[in-house]
């Protein structure tokens, strides 16, 4: 019924703005680039449908308390994010997080991992732009699905007992699915955004803000000021009506170090040291995330384990500052082109590269060890 009621307005409404009326102007001027439109998915009716269970909702609670225990510096286990680029693949995703779930029993000591599961991809100038807008990775743009299908992936990992993380893009889609959500990131490309600004600071979840592309790192220290603010700003409520919603502001906002096309790499002793020192001169809490991707590790995905290593050495050399890292990881290393859809290899990324599963263990176990030795 709700389908047909809103067909009918669609057609009601292209039928009068093309009627002529006598004596009233009869050119169209609204929506003149919109060449189709879809009724979007209730955020509620998809809640019920893929209900977060008593038991679900108290685990990803406990899990964003933990989280923000270790990001302000009172738990001294460093949290991991650590999972593909971006989610193509659920069955493949899930796989990846079973072995990491498997693995945690040895570290979880030292770390706290939490599984990187990323629906939204901004993109430069155009391409696939994630689960959520082009499930089925062939332009036919089936949002709905992709909505359902990323609400289930989160329950599914929740299930398997891991926290997920993942970055907030379009500012009102996370009313379908961040209640599964225990670390949420604003990205390099939306950091000057004053809605996601706002966004953030209504987010029910320790949140990370990247430097932004160029590798400037003041930009995301004001959005983190900014993020701790009340705001009010026009989204969705959980009932998806359109709303004025006010935002008490997050106290749980911190940097994400993850270098810059023009600065290159700022993982170093001395760029965590002035990253730290901006901080404490904003006055917000001096915690931060190293990226060991993107521009920290200037694209190559084997370089990752540089940086984990450099991160193991400021630890070492007690640099407080520092309080997780961020890996990009697959089952298998590389990437791949959209275009060979039928011949996918299963496991790899179909975005930025990963470094494989088994090479990136090892890495984390590094860093148990140096974090072990320095309590």
């Amino acid at each position: 019924n709700r389908r047909r009621q809103t067909s009918l307005l669609l057609f009601l409404a292209r039928w009068c703005a093309q009627v002529q009326v006598p004596g009233i102007m009869t050119r169209q001027i609204s929506d003149t680039r919109i060449v189709s439109s879809q009724p979007l998915l209730n955020p509620w009716v998809l809640a019920q449908e893929i209900p977060a269970t008593d038991s679900i909702a108290a685990f990803i609670g406990s899990a964003r308390d933990e989280i923000a225990e270790i990001l302000r510096g009172n738990d001294k286990r460093q949290l991991v994010i650590i999972g593909p680029c971006s989610v193509h693949d659920p069955k493949a995703l899930l796989e990846f997080g079973q072995r990491l779930k498997e693995f945690e029993a040895s570290v979880k000591d030292a770390l706290f991992l939490v599984l990187r599961v990323y629906f939204e991809k901004p993109r430069t100038v155009a391409g696939w732009k994630g689960l959520i807008n082009d499930p089925d990775l062939d332009g036919s743009f089936r949002v709905n699905k992709g909505l359902k299908l990323a609400r289930q992936v989160l329950r599914d990992v929740a299930e398997l007992g891991l926290a997920a993380a993942s970055e907030f893009l379009d500012t009102t889609l996370g009313q379908y699915y961040a209640d599964l959500v225990s670390f949420g990131a604003i990205g390099a490309r939306t950091v000057e955004s004053q809605v996601h600004r706002e966004l953030a600071s209504g987010l029910s979840m320790p949140v990370g803000f990247k430097n932004a592309t160029s590798g400037e790192v003041s930009v995301a220290i004001d959005a983190i000021r900014s993020a701790r603010e009340s705001h009010r700003f026009p989204s969705l409520t959980r009932e998806g009506t359109p709303a004025i919603l006010q935002a008490s502001g997050n106290p749980d906002c911190y940097l994400i170090l993850r270098g810059g096309a023009q600065s290159g790499p700022n993982y170093h002793a001395a760029d965590v040291n002035a990253a730290v020192e901006k901080m404490k001169q904003a006055g917000v809490t001096p915690g931060l995330l190293v990226d060991c991707s993107h521009g920290n590790s200037s694209k190559d995905h084997e370089k990752q384990g540089l940086v984990i290593a450099d991160v193991c050495n400021q630890i070492k050399h007690e640099q407080h500052g520092i309080r997780g890292v961020m890996l990009e990881s697959h089952l298998r290393s590389g990437n791949q082109a959209i275009d060979t859809l039928h011949s996918l290899t299963y496991g790899q990324s179909v975005t930025d590269a990963c470094l494989a599963l088994d090479d990136t263990l090892p890495l984390l176990d590094q860093l148990a060890e140096t974090v072990r030795a320095t309590r």
